[in-house]
């Protein structure tokens, strides 16, 4: 099935590597008009996306640590956008902090994980939740874990409680506003392959994690990319409230 999202204005946090840079390819393939934000790797993305010969997006640089900038992000995009109809909260970071490291440290971590991981897409969400109302339409997809259920080892505690409450968040809005044209869906992937479970196998090794797989190999950012497509084209809006387990049968509930 061919999902078509052309006359979609829909807009991607974390869009510059990873699930997120496989997500937003997928949404500019299918025709939509897409708002790619990232941060660090800005330069890199802006070059990307000159080769690709894609023509309808929108590139905007933001420090998802630091309020003042969402806030700034979320207001340009309301003003310049009104007709946007898809958001796509999919950045994160996955720091480790040891329960026995120091103190100041431990919160620190906790601290800028919370702010990226549920903070940020909270603010956003606020922003955008008005806009999604008076047009009586939008879509959120929230990408969060499967650590949200199944917990995390112990350095990743700020990780784990983070996605848990990236999800209740979700809910909750698709709950309170379904009567408004708003619905929201949320994904539990596992290990995807990208930098952040290189990160982790660096630690751990590579086997920890396909050990736990039921699959023979790791899931690809292209193995959950379509389907954010097929949930931002409203052929799924009855599944709002729905989270999306993509973790090939390493936690099933």
């Amino acid at each position: 099935m061919h999902i078509d999202l052309t006359g979609k204005t829909i807009f991607i946090t974390g869009a510059s590597r990873g699930l997120g840079k496989a997500i937003a390819w997928q949404l500019l393939e299918s025709g939509a008009f897409v708002i790619l934000h990232c941060n660090r790797h800005f330069e890199q993305l802006k070059k990307e996306l000159l080769e690709s010969g894609f023509a309808k997006y929108y590139l905007i640089k933001c420090d998802l640590s630091i309020e003042s900038e969402v806030e700034i992000m979320a207001k340009s995009i309301i003003k310049d956008f009104p007709e946007l109809g898809g958001v796509v909260l999919n950045a994160g970071v996955f720091k480790s902090h040891q329960i026995d490291s120091d103190i100041e440290e431990w919160k620190d971590v906790w601290k800028n994980t919370m702010q990226v991981n549920l903070n940020a897409p909270a603010l956003l969400s606020r922003y955008f939740i008005p806009l999604f109302k008076k047009n009586r339409n939008g879509r959120f997809v929230f990408v969060a874990s499967r650590a949200a259920f199944r917990g995390e080892t112990s350095e990743y505690l700020a990780y784990a409680a983070s996605k848990g409450g990236l999800i209740s968040f979700g809910r909750s809005i698709a709950r309170s506003f379904g009567k408004s044209g708003i619905k929201a869906f949320m994904l539990a992937p596992g290990f995807v392959d990208t930098d952040m479970a290189q990160s982790f196998s660096a630690i751990y090794g590579q086997e920890k994690i396909l050990n736990e797989l039921a699959l023979n190999e790791l899931t690809k950012p292209e193995d959950i990319s379509p389907l954010v497509c097929l949930l931002l084209s409203g052929k799924m809006d009855h599944a709002t409230g729905s989270t999306i387990d993509i973790n090939a049968g390493s936690h099933i509930r």
